[in-house]
């Protein structure tokens, strides 16, 4: 057994005569299974506390030269750890070279270390050589992604590259055959990981397209029909994509799902700068009626403002068609038209409406329970304001229209009907019949309004 541990160089024969004679000290010499166990005992400790001092002094100028030169990539650096993910491959080295001091060359226990370190080695390389590529990405993510691409699906594809390589090298140094062979029977079982991997390669894939179509960045506000997901892009990885929604839940897709279906993205509304609004009132379509010179007088008095436009119509005796994007589209042919002429000038002269963006006032086909009038314009993209301008333009509308002889629809309720009290005859004794309702008091067919 000492021929099959103990190795024949001077080395090992000055370091096996200093065990023995510690031993004989103290009294327990001529154990040699003890002397053996002692003897790998030193040289591994020696070898691990020489890795482990090397490893410590590399580690130490390392980073004293990255904090002197004190960069953001230098911080990255040290709050990634990298240097010391990378520098646990040292200590394994040294007990390779240190190791044979142990054993004969022709040891069988020699081998089987060796086959041990050497995919302890290979092991710790990859984690090393993941690190490094954590660091380069973060730092590409930072400094040069400037449209947030979805970036961390590469990063996976590389992570599991190498550990797949991790895999084959492992298992081709302990059953001692060429990675080359183990490739060959890996093929057999492609098909097989097709399918475990389907969704790995189809998120690889779709990341890719994501990316190279420019299509989504983190940080994106984005709607998808198909699923719950309304909110912000918080990660986009190789296997999910994470919207937080308004709620603050967390919706998590893959995102082969964003390739398949259609999926609404609000970026462009965001780089802009201005949000739409376009929605619309119904005006009951009993009080539309041609303009007549009391109410464009009445008009010109209440809003001084379209007196000019009034004036101008008189004069021209025909619409004006401007085909800007930001003009007072409008008649004095009918209180509509009046109206669409003073919302013209309302919206021109709000602070938060922009003047350089599509402004129209514009009326939409006849239903059944009114004429819609819709406004379209661009406001602030600020959420709150966005909603407190959208509200004060329809508030405005409901509290002016009625200056111009015009009413918004409402569905018949008690306050729409004169209640007559039959129960009171009149002077022949014959109850009072109820007054005829008027032509604009005439019931509308009940069907919902459109946005």
């Amino acid at each position: 057994m000492a021929n099959e541990i103990i190795a024949s160089h001077q080395v090992a024969g000055w370091l096996l005569t200093n065990i023995k004679h510690c031993l004989d000290l103290i009294g327990l010499n001529h154990d040699k299974t003890l002397e053996e166990v002692i003897y790998v005992a030193v040289i591994v400790g020696a070898a691990l506390l020489i890795g482990w001092l090397i490893r410590r002094g590399i580690l130490w100028g390392a980073r004293k030269y990255v904090q002197m030169r004190d960069s953001p990539g230098a911080r990255l650096l040290l709050k990634q750890r990298v240097l010391t993910k990378c520098s646990h491959i040292i200590p394994p080295l040294v007990i390779l070279a240190l190791l044979p001091f142990a054993f004969d060359s022709d040891s069988k226990l020699l081998k089987i270390f060796e086959k041990c370190l050497y995919v302890y080695t290979v092991v710790v390389t990859a984690i090393g050589i993941n690190a490094l590529l954590t660091f380069i990405w973060t730092r590409i993510d930072e400094r040069d992604n400037t449209k947030n691409l979805p970036l961390k699906g590469i990063l996976n594809i590389a992570v599991g590259l190498v550990w797949a390589i991790v895999v084959i090298i492992a298992i081709s140094i302990l059953v001692d055959k060429s990675p080359a062979m183990l490739l060959t029977g890996l093929g057999v079982l492609a098909s097989a990981l097709l399918l475990v991997f389907k969704d790995t390669i189809l998120g690889f894939v779709a990341g890719i397209q994501l990316s190279e179509n420019d299509m989504l960045h983190v940080g994106d506000w984005i709607v998808v029909p198909s699923t719950i997901a309304n909110g912000i892009v918080e990660d986009v990885s190789l296997t999910a994509v994470k919207v937080r929604n308004w709620d603050n839940t967390i919706v998590t897709m893959p995102p082969y799902t964003l390739i398949s279906t259609s999926f609404q993205n609000w970026r462009g509304m965001s780089s802009s700068g201005w949000r739409q609004i376009c929605r619309s009132v119904i005006f009951d379509s009993y009080y539309i009626k041609r303009c007549d010179d009391e109410l464009l007088d009445k008009i010109s008095k209440l809003y001084p403002q379209m007196a000019s436009f009034i004036e101008e119509s008189r004069k021209r005796g025909k619409p004006n068609y401007d085909p800007g994007l930001a003009t007072v589209n409008g008649t004095i042919e009918t209180n509509l038209g009046l109206f669409r002429a003073y919302m013209c000038q309302y919206l021109l002269n709000h602070p938060l409406i922009g003047t350089d963006q599509q402004i129209l006032v514009r009326v939409m086909v006849p239903t059944g329970v009114g004429i819609p009038l819709q406004l379209w314009c661009f406001t602030t993209t600020a959420w709150t304001a966005y909603e407190a301008v959208q509200s004060e333009i329809f508030e405005h509308i409901a509290a002016v229209c009625s200056d111009f002889d015009l009413q918004l629809f409402n569905y018949p309720s008690g306050t729409d009907t004169e209640i007559i009290e039959m129960h009171n005859p009149d002077s022949d004794g014959a109850p009072v019949a109820p007054a005829m309702p008027k032509a604009q008091d005439a019931p509308k067919a009940p069907q919902a309004p459109t946005a």
